[in-house]
């Protein structure tokens, strides 16, 4: 291992204690998904609780030019937990809360730690449901960083057109937040859709606003 990830870690666990795991058990668990790719694990894990721990860590990471992978609920079938330079793994499975619903605007803001099951068990009743079914119990986080599809694509769309605003951890540990509630807007780049499908290449997710 090398210094600078000894050094990461080290930090990690005196700030996280528990949350922070570098069990061979965990390590692997944490290396592949639901596909045959090759498991090439990561040299630790860390389960943040909230945006400011995610920028804590991204800040950290950056600083000592030590690799960072985002994971969600692992049912990529691409190999996209794989970590062949090691590093540190972020599991953002703990950051599951619904943050607001909006009825009436048929709109929903979620940490990306939730999955799509759950989501909709919370919608239940209200007259809403969260449509893009990939066929897996994935993470709202993991679909949005995939673009996301699947069955009912046809009729509601991907998670291209089901995405309105991202709040995204950047590597420097700063926060940014893109797009907006309104349904169109010519205002600037279209840093969603830019965002949407980068596979954690461009910035952590933290808060999704969704349709």
């Amino acid at each position: 291992m090398k210094p600078a990830v000894e050094e990461v870690i080290r930090t990690l666990q005196d700030r996280y204690a528990d949350r922070v795991s570098v069990s061979n058990a965990v390590r692997e668990q944490h290396a592949r998904g639901e596909g045959l790719a090759t498991s090439l694990p990561p040299d630790a894990v860390v389960w943040p609780l909230d945006k400011h721990e995610v920028c804590a860590i991204l800040a950290l990471c950056n600083a000592h030019r030590v690799p960072v992978i985002a994971f969600g609920a692992g049912s990529s079938l691409e190999g996209h937990v794989s970590a062949p330079f090691g590093g540190i793994c972020i599991d953002m499975s703990r950051m599951n809360a619904v943050v607001q619903v909006n009825a009436e605007d048929s709109d929903c803001v979620v940490q990306p730690g939730i999955t799509r099951e759950d989501l909709n068990a919370y919608l239940k009743g209200t007259g809403l449901f969260f449509p893009v079914d990939p066929g897996a119990n994935a993470t709202i986080g993991g679909m949005v960083s995939t673009r996301a599809s699947g069955t009912t694509t046809i009729r509601y769309g991907s998670m291209a057109h089901n995405v309105q605003c991202l709040e995204v951890a950047m590597a420097d540990g700063s926060l940014l937040r893109v797009g907006s509630r309104a349904r169109k807007s010519s205002a600037g780049y279209d840093l969603v859709h830019l965002l949407t499908g980068s596979e954690g290449t461009l910035g952590v997710i933290t808060e999704i606003t969704l349709r």
